[in-house]
């Protein structure tokens, strides 16, 4: 099945407009986690999104600690080599194996440690892209973990480098050194101030990315106060002030999109997900899920066209319901 594809900044990758995350098929019982989780189940829902066209996964080492780099293998490895999705993987988060509930440091020190845990977890010789998943807090320098993500980009360890959650004056820094070749911000209609980020990345031919465009589920339109309710103790959904405080703005938003989904003939999920495609420096978005029944209701995102006047309602919307922050219309 073909779905259409854009070029990842100036690499040689052109990518699905969809991309499977792999964040909840970590597991459970560690700081962000999304509950316990089957990994048959995982394997499945990577399966099914590959045989429907989606190619490539994002994942990260510190996804239940290591445990969705080894789940994304599993689910590889019996794909035909030249039909295998490309892998992307993120660095920079680092556990201890002691403490699992206890959150990773922030650390650029250890990278190429890392990088070697994940080609070996992933069962690859080179990660198609690498990124730094958040800002180091241990007191390395930006230039000094980004020189690092250049040099195993030279040596052939990593196809591409990246930089996740990282802000303008930070991707400036790392451009002057050697090219940013994609970012990976937060972005859907609720949380909407990497609109900066993105504008950056279009005018630096920098690819992105975006994380979370259904809001880790709340723009599905299967989200309730009652499923938040039942979330389990370990999913990190049940302490996030998006499930909590600001709830009900969040769903009214969700109530919005179902009109959109109608008229498209999708689900409201699809409609989250193609408003962030909508913009123009966005070449993809990661989208999660752990069953495969649950790729059915995004993936028609991949060639979904949202009209001006859609994208209208839905800023008419955000205003209204007050949810979230940053400019409601994109910049097409």
């Amino acid at each position: 099945m073909a779905l259409p594809t854009k070029r990842l900044g100036t690499t040689d990758m052109r990518i699905t407009r969809v991309g499977f995350g792999a964040w909840a098929i970590g597991g459970g019982d560690w700081a962000f986690s999304w509950g316990p989780q089957e990994d048959a189940q995982s394997v499945a829902a990577i399966r099914y999104a590959v045989e429907h066209g989606v190619n490539w996964i994002d994942t990260a080492a510190v996804y239940g600690l290591g445990h969705s780099e080894e789940v994304v293998a599993q689910a590889l490895k019996d794909i035909p080599e030249a039909d295998r999705p490309y892998v992307f993987t993120k660095g920079g988060l680092v556990w201890d194996p002691a403490d699992r509930r206890k959150p990773a440091r922030r650390t650029g020190a250890e990278l190429r440690r890392e990088v070697e845990d994940s080609l070996r977890r992933l069962g690859v010789e080179r990660i198609d892209l690498y990124q730094m998943h958040r800002p180091a807090e241990d007191g390395t320098p930006l230039e000094e973990y980004w020189q690092t993500f250049l040099d195993l980009r030279q040596q052939g360890k990593i196809r591409a480098a990246g930089l996740s959650n990282h802000d303008v004056s930070r991707l400036e820094t790392a451009e002057k050194l050697g090219h940013v070749d994609s970012l990976q911000p937060p972005f859907s209609a609720i949380h909407r101030a990497a609109a900066t980020e993105i504008g950056w990345c279009e005018a630096h031919d920098t690819g992105v990315i975006v994380y979370s465009p259904m809001q880790a589920g709340l723009l599905t339109g299967a989200f309730s106060r009652e499923r938040v309710e039942r979330l389990p103790e370990d999913d990190w959904r049940r302490h996030s002030p998006d499930f909590t405080t600001k709830l009900d703005t969040n769903l009214a938003l969700a109530d919005a999109l179902v009109p959109v989904a109608k008229r498209h003939q999708v689900q409201p999920a699809a409609v989250a997900v193609a408003w962030t495609l909508a913009w123009t420096g966005v070449t993809g978005a990661i989208v999660g899920a752990r069953r495969p029944d649950q790729v059915d209701g995004w993936l028609p995102a991949a060639d979904l066209d949202l009209t001006p006047a859609d994208l209208n309602e839905i800023a008419a919307a955000i205003e209204q319901t007050g949810a979230g922050e940053g400019p409601a219309t994109p910049s097409v």
